[in-house]
């Protein structure tokens, strides 16, 4: 990994934690496989900020949409039987999750009703999703991840078009998670968790992908995760076990690193409706991070 000539260091600062009444000391069977041995009293992942500015977050093994106001009171939005992962608001005010378990879902959080979009593709249930990005016209890219890697790369990133029409774009990916098109929609970064790197696809007038490559290498038992770019066009890039976001410049070299405490373990984030802060769901904490967006 390759640093900018202006490359620095900043500290991410704590902008609100899961308040104790929220969270829970049950048994979780996601917890179970995915964090073995680790008391897990929530895990916190998907955030996105809804139109009334307050930031929106899952909880994956107990199947919660969780709400935090901008004074940064908690409540629960939304309780069902899934596991959440990737959340985006729609222009109606719904949201649309990327559910391990139940596949892709649109949760109305006035009435609380829960209905699926996608299931599986033809007869064939998805292997897990994880992660999704919405296009300006409106179609949803979503990675299908489950327990792939190096040992299975069988992982699918899809595009669900505003009709309806689903396209295969990759299936051949070792652990696909965050994606993000970027600002002038010519290409698709895919952070690829179990190799450790971004991977970077030219998007093709016919929206299929093609060109694909490796943009950056990561190290560490945890590769990328959650990814997004800022309105200067760098790619932030949410890395658990290095406990940190690295921002990316489009070269690909590292512009900063924004570190967050050890155990923090940071897995996504979301900008501000002005793209002035990210906020950064941290899972080992329990806690939303926050750090200016134009360092």
């Amino acid at each position: 990994m390759f640093r900018t000539s202006d490359f620095r260091e900043l500290q991410a600062k704590l902008w609100s934690a899961l308040p104790q009444h929220l969270r829970r000391s049950g048994e979780s069977d996601w917890a179970r496989v995915n964090r073995p041995g680790v008391p897990t009293d929530s895990f916190l992942e998907g955030p996105c900020f809804d139109g009334q500015g307050n930031l929106l977050v899952v909880d994956i093994p107990f199947g919660r949409l969780l709400r935090v106001t901008p004074g940064g009171v908690w409540d629960v939005a939304c309780e069902y039987d899934g596991w959440p992962n990737g959340l985006k608001v729609l222009p109606d005010g719904c949201c649309v999750v990327a559910d391990y378990r139940r596949g892709l879902l649109r949760i109305d959080l006035q009435t609380g009703s829960v209905t699926p979009v996608l299931t599986g593709r033809f007869s064939e249930g998805f292997k897990g999703l994880n992660d999704l990005h919405l296009a300006g016209d409106g179609s949803i890219y979503f990675t299908d991840q489950g327990q792939t890697g190096l040992h299975d790369p069988a992982g699918r990133l899809y595009r669900l078009d505003i009709g309806g029409g689903l396209h295969t774009l990759l299936n051949n990916v070792p652990s696909p998670n965050g994606l993000a098109l970027s600002p002038d929609g010519t290409a698709l970064f895919v952070a690829v968790t179990r190799d450790a790197a971004i991977w970077r696809a030219a998007v093709m007038p016919d929206g299929n992908l093609s060109k694909v490559g490796r943009f950056a290498s990561f190290f560490g038992a945890t590769g990328p995760d959650g990814i997004a770019f800022d309105r200067r066009g760098r790619l932030w890039v949410a890395h658990p076990s290095g406990q940190c976001v690295w921002v990316l410049a489009p070269s690909g070299e590292i512009a900063r690193r924004v570190s967050l405490p050890e155990g923090a373990f940071p897995t996504n984030l979301a900008f501000a409706a002005d793209g002035s802060a990210a906020y950064i769901t941290a899972s080992g904490a329990g806690a939303v991070f926050c750090v200016g967006a134009d360092i």
